[in-house]
């Protein structure tokens, strides 16, 4: 799904560039695109994104028609929000992770320092945007056929 991240220029026009990630910041509309296309007997081309670039790159991945099974991964999939929902029904079998609070910020304060922030910039990135959207998802998830949880130790 990150291939459908919105450009940085789009963001920094619309001054939502600090909240890259949040699922207002994708291209909804071209992930549904990309699901129903799927379903034809097409070969298909879809974006990929660079982390290290920043950026998705079009036209980077091809499924070819003879795929039998497609692993689709992104935080939003299930998410009971204004046409993210509208994905649901496309799923075969959904799952859905639901770890911890304190799980999820130590990954994603660990995500943004091996790409070279330093732990005060790290620790702030995840409070100030993918927490919230951690929270979001959590509160605003759509029935997942299984539910994965953390298992306490």
């Amino acid at each position: 799904m990150d291939g459908f991240h919105l450009d940085n220029r789009l963001l920094d026009l619309d001054g939502t560039r600090s909240q890259k990630g949040s699922p207002h910041t994708f291209d909804v509309q071209g992930v549904l695109r990309l699901v129903k296309t799927m379903q034809t007997d097409d070969d298909l081309i879809y974006p990929l994104f660079d982390r290290s670039a920043d950026l998705a790159v079009a036209g980077a991945g091809r499924l070819p028609a003879s795929c039998e099974t497609v692993l689709i991964e992104g935080n939003y999939l299930l998410l009971d929000a204004l046409y993210w929902r509208t994905l649901a029904p496309h799923w075969t079998v959904s799952i859905a992770l639901t770890p911890s609070r304190a799980l999820l910020h130590e990954r994603l304060v660990q995500r943004w320092l091996d790409h070279g922030m330093d732990r005060d910039q790290a620790a702030a990135r995840a409070e100030q945007n993918d927490m919230k959207n951690a929270d979001l998802v959590l509160n605003q998830m759509l029935q997942a056929d299984l539910t994965l949880t953390e298992v306490p130790t």
